[in-house]
C-alpha cells in the first residue's frame, strides 16, 4: 500500500506523517524507517524507527531512491513501512509522470515485499496528475 500526504507548504504534511509514524510504531509489527533531508524529525517520532538523513547520501533522483529502498530492504527483511518525508527534494524533480512512475513502483516493490509506504508531497493536490491523486 501506498499512502501519498500532500499539500502546499504549511499545510500540516510533517505533522500527518509524524502522527502516521507514531501510530504505526503501536499498531504494526516489523522495523520502520523514515527517510528526510536533515534530520528535523529526531525529537518527534519514536525513537524505534530508523531516521535516515538522505542529504547524506546524495540521493537527487528517483532511480537512485530506488535503489537505496531496495539496498535498505536488502538489509532488512524485517522492514514493514517507511515514510518517506518530502519526495520532491529527495528525489530532486516534481515532474508528475516521473513521481506517478515511483509510486506505482513502491506499490509492486511493497505488495512482493509486504511493506507499505507513507510519502508527503509539497504541491497543491489539485496540480497533481490523476496518477498520483489516486494515492492520496
Amino acid at each position: 500500500m501506498v499512502k501519498v500526504i500532500a499539500g502546499l507548504k504549511g499545510s500540516g504534511k510533517t505533522k500527518k506523517l509524524i502522527d502516521s509514524i507514531n501510530t504505526a510504531v503501536k499498531t504494526e509489527s516489523g522495523s520502520m524507517v523514515c527517510i528526510e533531508k536533515g534530520s528535523a524529525l529526531t525529537f518527534d517520532i519514536d525513537y524505534r524507527v530508523r531516521l535516515i538523513d538522505a542529504s547524506e547520501y546524495d540521493i537527487g533522483s528517483y532511480t537512485f531512491l530506488k535503489g537505496f529502498i531496495s539496498g535498505l530492504h536488502a538489509g532488512n527483511f524485517d522492514i514493514s513501512h517507511i515514510f518517506i518525508d518530502g519526495l520532491f527534494k529527495l528525489s530532486g524533480t516534481n515532474d508528475g509522470e516521473e513521481t506517478a512512475a515511483f509510486l506505482a513502483w513502491c506499490e509492486a516493490f511493497g505488495e512482493a515485499n509486504k511493506m507499505e509506504f507513507t510519502i508527503s508531497v509539497s504541491e497543491d493536490p489539485a496540480k497533481l496528475p490523476e496518477s498520483v491523486t489516486k494515492f492520496i
